[in-house]
């Protein structure tokens, strides 16, 4: 019984738990960003480019007999956008953020001698009076 109780203990950590949605949500969101690059930015950046060339798509590029460096422009060029848009985004999340201030450290509290002679100055005070 004590493998089973560990194992639900790790499994339902809270870092487990973020972790696991952190990567469902960044699977999700890398469709997005897949699909604004190949649909949106990409055509947007390299029909007038491809038009000139006659052709319909970067990866029909090859040289010689069947080395297809299209493919490869295409990969490329696709991690550059993809890279360069998730910076933009991250830079917007980042500003979007309000910076909090560091909350001061509070002060040590009073170590056994200076107890006493907080003790010893009150008694000397009473008494004067």
């Amino acid at each position: 019984m004590g493998l089973a109780k560990e194992f639900k203990d790790f499994a339902l950590k809270g870092n487990v738990l973020d972790l696991a949605i952190g990567v469902i949500i960044g699977a999700a969101f890398g469709a997005i960003v897949k699909s604004l690059v190949e649909d949106i930015i990409t055509p947007l950046i390299l029909s007038p480019i491809l038009e000139k060339a006659g052709l319909e798509d970067i990866k029909q590029l090859t040289w010689g007999a069947g080395i297809k460096y299209g493919n490869f422009l295409s990969n490329v060029i696709t991690f550059i956008i993809v890279a360069f848009v998730l910076f933009l985004i991250v830079k917007a999340v980042n500003s979007t953020r309000k910076k909090e201030a560091p909350t001061p450290a509070a002060p040590p509290a009073p170590t056994n001698e200076e107890k006493l002679l907080m003790e010893i100055r009150d008694a000397l005070k009473s008494r004067t009076l």
